[in-house]
């Protein structure tokens, strides 16, 4: 697989509709608003729970909606979250499609084996549904307090 095409700053953010933990979510949902769209690779692994959780407890101070997207189901959606208490939504996204469309998806290594997966990313989205900020390949400890802060620094801009 290529690599995958890459949002920039100013780029429209690609819409979607796909289902979640709360019913269905459309980017357009969330016009007007501060957004941040999270893509994670998978429910109940050690880095996507710390980064979720982290997102849960930077919340109330970001000012922004948070929705977390990985290929999981809905039910294991609901099971993370109610593990959790993520008050966010978390959509699935089983064939990456929406993952592909914001260059969140990708060639990935572990062990030695080479797959193809989502690759930890999160995005920032301005009230007008532009990307603010396209952040790729993150490390899950402590990104969700830089996304805070970065969020804090495009509100004062």
């Amino acid at each position: 697989m290529a690599a995958p095409q890459r949002l920039r700053v100013g780029d429209d953010a690609p819409p979607f509709a796909l289902p979640s933990n709360r019913g269905e979510q459309r980017l357009s949902d969330y016009a007007g608003q501060w957004t941040v769209l999270y893509f994670y690779p998978k429910d109940n692994t050690p880095g996507c729970t710390q980064e979720a959780c982290d997102f849960r407890d930077a919340l109330p101070g970001m000012g922004a909606a948070v929705l977390g997207v990985s290929a999981d189901d809905v039910s294991s959606h609901e099971g993370f979250a109610a593990a959790h208490n993520l008050p966010f939504p978390l959509l699935s996204d089983p064939d990456g499609a929406v993952a592909k469309r914001y260059g969140a998806y990708g060639t990935k290594q572990l062990y030695g084996k080479t797959y193809e997966g989502v690759l930890r990313s999160t995005f920032i989205i301005s009230p007008e549904g532009k990307i603010a900020e396209a952040m790729y390949n993150v490390k899950a400890t402590g990104h969700a307090e830089r996304v805070a802060k970065r969020l804090e620094a495009l509100r004062s801009a």
